[in-house]
């Protein structure tokens, strides 16, 4: 595996990706990090984002919500909350999603509206609308 980064992405419902890669981005919860062989070891913790492994020359795009990144310095584990391919996201239900986000964030002003929940939901619906539109 010389030259390449083993990548395993899991939610607790299943394993997404377990594949060789030569190049990582994601969203770390300090910022966007990227992860090439021979890294330096680390732990963070990810936010709602995308991302994004070169596989055969070509940039697979995947959605996640929350979670844990493990970097070693020819493996990353990643442990989110959910996560999808950019091929499974149904971007019309996305940008319904962010519609309904915004929207609540509109009425911010009322005691009605969660503040925290409807601006994680926005982050979620964006994070899939830039993956899906990817595919």
């Amino acid at each position: 595996m010389e030259g390449k980064i083993l990548l395993d992405i899991v939610t607790p419902e299943r394993s997404v990706v377990s594949e060789e890669t030569g190049e990582i981005t994601a969203p770390g919860e300090e910022g966007e990090f990227g992860v090439l062989p021979g890294h330096t070891p680390f732990m963070t913790t990810l936010k709602v984002g995308e991302i994004k492994y070169e596989k055969g020359g070509d940039w697979k795009y995947i959605a996640v919500n929350w979670g844990f990144a493990e970097v070693m310095a020819n493996k990353v584990s990643i442990l989110v909350e959910t996560a999808e391919m950019a091929g499974e996201i149904d971007l019309e239900r996305a940008q319904a999603a962010k519609a309904r986000a915004e929207e609540r964030l509109g009425k911010a002003d009322s005691e009605e509206v969660d503040y925290t929940r409807a601006q994680a939901a926005l982050s979620r619906a964006l994070a899939r609308i830039q993956a899906g539109s990817r595919s």
